[in-house]
């Protein structure tokens, strides 16, 4: 199994846990890791297209054609990301205690100490 799938499933059993739960916060940050983690993987669309020769100028002839393989990450990266969602919502925490708004602060810890025991966890 790769690093991308234990992720994934770990993500997904925690997703899982907090619907079963009700906890609409931890179901929300979850499934914005999830979505960072896919979003990663999509790779960049091709500049050049197949010949026209369908029905929609540009595209992709055949079945299947316009399909791609999602490029596989590795532990460091989906880490990486993980991270990075982490110290995004620190940040905005910070910006929003400053501006008065403590209650979206507070929101913003919470989620980003459920993405930390994540990492802790996988």
């Amino acid at each position: 199994m790769s690093h991308a799938m234990k992720w994934r499933a770990r993500l997904h059993e925690a997703l899982l846990a907090a619907r079963k739960d009700r906890d609409s916060a931890r179901v929300s940050v979850l499934r914005s890791a999830l979505s960072a983690i896919d979003n990663a993987g999509a790779v960049p669309s091709a500049t050049s297209r197949a010949a026209a020769g369908g029905t929609i100028a540009g595209s992709a002839v055949g079945l299947g054609a316009a399909e791609v393989a999602r490029r596989e990450l590795s532990d460091a990266e989906i880490r990486a990301l993980i991270q990075a969602e982490i110290d995004e919502r620190l940040t905005a925490a910070r910006d929003f205690t400053v501006s008065g708004h403590t209650e979206r602060a507070a929101t913003l810890r919470a989620e980003a100490a459920v993405l930390s025991g994540l990492l802790g966890d996988v």
